[in-house]
């Protein structure tokens, strides 16, 4: 197996040894979380909601954008 030497900085070493389970290796450790992330596009379509749950969003999101576009307004000359 080959193998390669890669610098981090103190912060990133630190969350890497939290994320570190006994008896683990740095190598296996970061394949574990590698592994569980993925790519956002392979969640796309993972969720499956309801019509009413959409509705929830959409509805939220709306009034959202009407009280930022509102705020905008008052706020901006």
């Amino acid at each position: 197996m080959a193998t390669k030497t890669i610098s981090i900085t103190q912060e990133a070493y630190d969350a890497l040894l939290r994320e570190k389970m006994a008896k683990e290796s740095f190598t296996d450790t970061i394949l574990r979380i590698t592994k569980k992330s993925g790519k956002l596009m392979d969640s796309f379509g993972a969720w499956k909601m309801t019509d009413q749950e959409e509705q929830k969003i959409k509805t939220a999101l709306a009034e959202g954008w009407y009280l930022t576009q509102e705020r905008i307004l008052n706020e901006v000359p």
